[in-house]
């Protein structure tokens, strides 16, 4: 009896061992996905794949400012949208003198030459990377060209001296002459203050210093403002005065074919009437044309034209067009500037005294002076001589040969 019980006790406890090693080997298997180690530091997440709540909805975008508010607290997305978008919004200001007073950011458009964006940021694109670079770059050619020409011609025409009496003839009567000189005066100032507005950061601020650049680009912006309307009745002046004597003819078309004669080897001009091709050309497509379109753009920029310039885009159009036409004016009126000064040999004095020799008009306005001598133009326009001329003629002395 004590032999079975004894072996009744082996037997289990052999079967709680075997028992205990299976479950020893099963619970590790069992337990192993839960005891692996969580690893450390800070977790990154892709921020594509993390939305709000309320960004499942499928309106989510379409959402108004009140309805984005129920879902997201403090979230004024839809607004902010709308305003980047040029949505006009409430304004307690009237429309008659703010029109623009609700639109924070203007819509989208693409000004030649700029990318699709709102219209502030493609006025500044235009400004800052076509016209004041290329604007300068006209410049420089315009200013070397004359230059080597300087150099390599040199002032054309020869001295003549000064006719006398009834010899000489009038070239430009006093009306003409004042024309001429008040256009000119104003057309410097607004050059000049021109200009500094548009390129003086770039050589004079760095000499000047922020404060002195700030105060005389401010002093010129008001002379460019006032001097603005001088220029533009004068303009109107000049146009009325020069236009019959600016109508091409037969000749224009021989003195473009040769050049004027001053590209040849050559000194003989062609043979021209009071203006040449060149000075007409001139007239037309460096002082007329553009001259009209940058008076009314820039009566718009002072707001003196009812009705254009109350909004922004009216003065962004505005100013592209007067700044490109004004420095395509000022590089033309270079080589004008250079003819009448160093390079035509008493075309200065013509100007300001009004009178040439005869030499000077058969050299350089040949079908000018036979229509002189022929007496189809009057030798003397304005209303009387000079005194001097008067009495040379009263007492019978010769008048000097040219």
């Amino acid at each position: 009896m004590k032999h079975i019980v004894w072996s009744l006790a082996l037997v289990a406890g052999l079967a709680g061992l075997s028992g205990g090693a299976a479950f020893a080997q099963q619970a590790p298997a069992a337990a192993a996905p839960a005891a692996a180690p969580a690893p450390g530091g800070i977790q990154s997440q892709n921020i594509f794949e993390v939305k709000p709540d309320a960004s499942a909805g499928p309106k989510y975008a379409e959402q108004t400012n009140g309805e984005r508010a129920k879902v997201q607290p403090g979230n004024n997305a839809p607004m902010w949208r709308q305003v980047g978008q040029g949505v006009t919004g409430y304004s307690s200001l009237p429309t008659t003198q703010a029109p623009e007073a609700g639109n924070l950011i203007q819509p989208f458009v693409q000004y030649p030459g700029s990318r699709v964006t709102n219209a502030g940021e493609a006025w500044r694109q235009v400004r800052n990377h076509w016209i004041i670079p290329y604007g300068a770059a006209l410049f420089a050619i315009v200013l070397l060209a004359l230059g080597i020409f300087y150099f390599v011609k040199g002032p054309l025409g020869h001295e003549h001296p000064d006719g006398t009496g009834p010899r000489r003839i009038e070239r430009f009567t006093p009306f003409e002459r004042a024309a001429h000189w008040a256009n000119a005066f104003a057309f410097i100032a607004l050059a000049i203050s021109g200009i500094v507005m548009a390129f003086g950061k770039f050589f004079l601020l760095p000499i000047l210093g922020s404060t002195l650049f700030g105060w005389l680009t401010y002093a010129l912006k008001n002379v460019h403002n006032f001097v603005g309307p001088l220029f533009a009745v004068s303009l109107l002046v000049i146009i009325l005065t020069f236009i019959k004597d600016n109508i091409a003819n037969r000749a224009d078309f021989v003195w473009l074919a040769k050049g004027g004669g001053m590209l040849g080897k050559g000194d003989h001009e062609v043979p021209s009437h009071r203006f040449n091709a060149g000075e007409k050309g001139l007239f037309w497509w460096g002082i007329t044309i553009p001259g009209i379109f940058v008076v009314a753009t820039g009566l718009v920029l002072d707001k003196l034209i009812p009705g254009f310039g109350d909004v922004r885009g009216d003065m962004q159009i505005a100013h592209m067009i007067h700044a490109t036409l004004a420095i395509w004016m000022m590089a033309l009126i270079c080589g004008h500037i250079y003819m009448g000064t160093v390079g035509m040999k008493g075309a200065y004095k013509a100007m300001r005294t009004g009178y040439v020799s005869e030499g000077w008009a058969k050299e350089h306005h040949e079908l000018w002076y036979d229509d002189v001598q022929a007496g189809k133009i009057p030798r003397q326009r304005s209303a009387s001589q000079p005194a001097a001329d008067a009495a040379t003629a009263s007492a019978g002395q010769q008048p000097a040969q040219v």
